[in-house]
């Protein structure tokens, strides 16, 4: 097969993740040489600089090498990670009077870890470097939740670790990938650094687009990322019934779905999986870092056997398991009446400082998306202009150009769950709207 004829999608992205799954594939090995930019241009009609981008995004995840005068030639070594879209969401101009670009939980709202930590310090939890990488109490007390029968269970440090692992494991180079639009920075930074063609589907009020979704799934995926419930930045939760509308789309295709579960039971939604009606497919991820502390470091990550195992084996060539003091203390949590009651009081309070700005924006005439979790995304005339005149008044926001996978209208994204004070709540939703209304203003009108 010639280049050209594996070259699907003739923009610098469809070239360089054509190229990447013939690298995949072993079509083009180790060494070879590759053409030109100026003659792979023409054979393929686009322009020279089309060619070098494509190029530029291989050279970025350590996929192709320069030689000089010499040529191009398949590396095929990963490249250090930049996380340039990360980076676009919080590197903010400085110290912010109040910060909502963060995507954190409200201290405050977290369960009490001192009186935890005091009781599990004293236990001595490992007597063996071969000991189970998860405690088994803490796995049936997990398994007692979990939305599906997981053929396979473990724990690992936080979601974004799981996402990695998962990904490490299903992901090669050049595939596709399909993600919500918009989406959390870091899974679309961690996909380039793979290789990854990403496809993004665009939500709706009950989750992801089926209509986008079947179109996407005719491109053949190896991995669809959902976040099923309070949707980060949207707040969309996934109805069941189209979980289960999804599974059907899904099953048989040979893509495996994997769900971030980051908000946990400070969710108002009940716990929703496709797993449900596809348990073989689907790699369901619950993270505890908004609901009992992000210090924990943990996420629990059960599904599909083949590769919770596969994932779990490779770890043991690395750090091999995840503190099982940590573990104690989560497992201490779940079991503690004080903090189930900590966290039933989190999961109503975030719920009315939410629902307090949501009416707040209506007033002004700006609708959001969502229902559920601590953040906001509140569509907006010009992004740049509303996050400068907010940082003016000493508010931080997230842009929303990171999050989404292709160009679109412009959002900020508003960790609203740091906000406790109602009369603080509606001076945001002012502060916005006049923000707002000042961006989307004609140049030189006052």
């Amino acid at each position: 097969m010639s280049l050209a004829d594996a070259i699907e999608t003739r923009n610098a992205q469809g070239i360089a993740a054509g190229i990447g799954r013939l690298i995949t594939a072993g079509d083009l090995p180790v060494g070879d040489r590759l053409p030109t930019v100026r003659a792979l241009a023409r054979e393929l009609d686009v322009s020279p600089t089309t060619v070098s981008e494509a190029w530029r995004i291989l050279s970025a995840v350590g996929a192709i090498e320069a030689r000089g005068r010499n040529g191009t030639f398949v590396r095929q070594v990963p490249a250090p990670g930049a996380g340039h879209r990360y980076r676009r969401v919080t590197e903010g101009p400085g110290h912010f009077a109040l910060d909502l670009s963060t995507g954190t939980p409200d201290p405050a709202l977290l369960p009490d870890l001192g009186p935890i930590v005091a009781l599990v310090a004293r236990q001595n939890l490992t007597s063996s470097y071969l000991d189970p990488p998860v405690l088994p109490q803490l796995e049936e007390s997990l398994r007692s939740v979990w939305p599906f029968q997981a053929e396979s269970l473990t724990v690992v440090d936080g979601a974004m670790d799981a996402i990695d692992r998962v990904a490490q494991v299903i992901v090669r180079l050049g595939d596709r990938v399909v993600v919500e639009n918009p989406t959390f920075p870091p899974v679309l930074d961690l996909l380039d650094q793979l290789g990854a063609e990403v496809i993004g589907v665009d939500l709706d009020d009950e989750g992801i687009s089926l209509t986008s979704l079947e179109a996407a799934l005719a491109q053949k995926p190896s991995m669809v990322f959902l976040q099923p419930r309070a949707q980060n930045p949207t707040g969309i939760t996934t109805s069941g019934r189209r979980a289960r509308a999804i599974a059907k789309l899904l099953k048989g295709t040979g893509a495996l779905v994997v769900e971030d579960d980051h908000i946990g039971d400070i969710s108002e939604a009940p716990p929703i999986s496709v797993g449900t009606w596809l348990p073989s497919q689907t790699v369901h991820i619950r993270s505890f870092s908004k609901s009992h502390g992000p210090d924990l470091r943990l996420a629990a990550v059960g599904g599909a056997g083949e590769v919770v195992d596969a994932l779990a084996t490779r770890r043991f060539l690395g750090p091999g398991w995840s503190s099982r003091i940590l573990q104690a203390v989560l497992l201490a949590l779940l079991r503690d009446g004080r903090t189930i009651d900590q966290i039933t009081r989190a999961q109503v309070e975030y719920a009315a400082r939410r629902a307090a700005f949501a009416a707040a924006l209506a007033d002004h005439g700006i609708a959001a998306p969502g229902t559920d979790g601590i953040n906001q995304w509140v569509p907006v005339a010009d992004e740049r202009s509303t996050t400068v005149a907010l940082a003016a008044q000493g508010i931080g926001v997230a842009p929303g150009a990171p999050f989404l996978v292709r160009p679109g209208t412009g959002h900020v994204r508003i960790t609203i769950g740091l906000v406790d004070d109602p009369a603080t709540i509606a001076t945001l939703a002012d502060q916005l709207a006049a923000a707002d209304r000042a961006a989307a203003r004609p140049s030189g009108r006052r």
